[in-house]
């Protein structure tokens, strides 16, 4: 009885999914950066308004 170590190989690579969802973690996390960034970049501008608003009125309060 010979075994063919080849075969046996593919069969446990076909089998193997670790790296596959490694892959799809890796993926997750590319598009959860990208949509953060995206975010940041969308009302980034609006925060920082409102924050120099609210600190001229706080500044006015104080005079």
């Amino acid at each position: 009885m010979k075994i063919d170590l080849k075969k046996l190989q593919q069969k446990n690579l076909a089998k193997d999914e670790d790296g596959l969802s490694t892959v799809e973690y890796i993926i997750i996390l590319i598009l959860i950066a990208v949509i953060a960034i995206v975010a940041w970049q969308a009302f980034g501008s609006a925060v920082k308004s409102k924050v120099e608003g609210s600190t001229s009125n706080i500044s006015s309060l104080g005079s």
